[in-house]
């Protein structure tokens, strides 16, 4: 058991996946795992451990923003083992191409937060996604037929940003989202030496002003989740 995440030790599976809202993990695995149990509910931020396909796989809410998940990224990381984390989550399209329902691959992320700052006395640290997992996961989503873009998005720290002409000027430069935790998760992966992937299925437009419901977003995006689970079920 750590501090924010009530599982012993051999509870949670080496892969895990990493949705925000922890409804949205508990939905993941009553619907795809088998055998689902659940190891923490602490604070409600619920994890559970099951099977798909014959693979151990684990599902942890880590809630909203990059302190948040780095907060469960690490403790999963540092404590109980977890070599791939893959966060399946939500985004705001900020390209005319990126529609609703549209899955957004992430390569690396910028970000406006200061955690990387912090840690790395103000170098830039770029950080990236696993090129075997993204690689992986792109050929999946190919041969699915499913509507893919992959590339750099932006993790900020604000959800309502004060600073439309930053997300404008970054729009410009070929970011294809905006998200909030995926720069966290690169990062820790990196210092743990694990690999991590960051989906993210386009909830929101930027460009176009369409959004999709709340309960779209718990409970409706299952192209990503159930191409995620296939993915890591055979990625060895």
């Amino acid at each position: 058991m750590s501090l924010h995440i009530g599982a012993a030790s051999g509870d949670i599976s080496d892969i895990v996946l990493l949705p925000g809202d922890p409804l949205r993990a508990e939905w993941i695995a009553t619907t795809y795992l088998e055998n689902p149990v659940r190891y923490s509910a602490i604070r409600n931020m619920l994890g559970f451990t099951g099977s798909y396909r014959g693979r151990r796989v684990s599902v942890q809410g880590t809630g909203m923003g990059q302190p948040s998940l780095a907060i469960y990224a690490h403790e999963l990381l540092a404590e109980f083992g977890v070599r791939t984390v893959v966060r399946v989550g939500s985004c705001g399209g900020m390209q005319e191409y990126t529609r609703i329902h549209d899955l957004i691959v992430a390569t690396s992320a910028s970000t406006d937060s200061a955690m990387n700052l912090l840690r790395f006395e103000g170098l830039d640290f770029a950080p990236t996604a696993d090129f075997a997992l993204l690689r992986s996961f792109v050929d999946a989503a190919e041969s699915a037929g499913l509507r893919h873009h992959v590339g750099q998005i932006f993790s900020t720290d604000s959800f309502y940003l004060d600073r439309p002409e930053l997300r404008d000027r970054l729009a410009g430069y070929g970011v294809l989202a905006v998200e909030m935790e995926t720069a966290a998760l690169y990062t820790l992966a990196a210092k743990f030496g694990a690999r991590a992937l960051s989906v993210n299925t386009v909830s929101d437009s930027l460009v176009s002003g369409e959004e999709l419901p709340p309960e779209d977003r718990e409970h409706g995006f299952t192209q990503m989740v159930q191409l995620t689970l296939d993915t890591v079920a055979a990625f060895s």
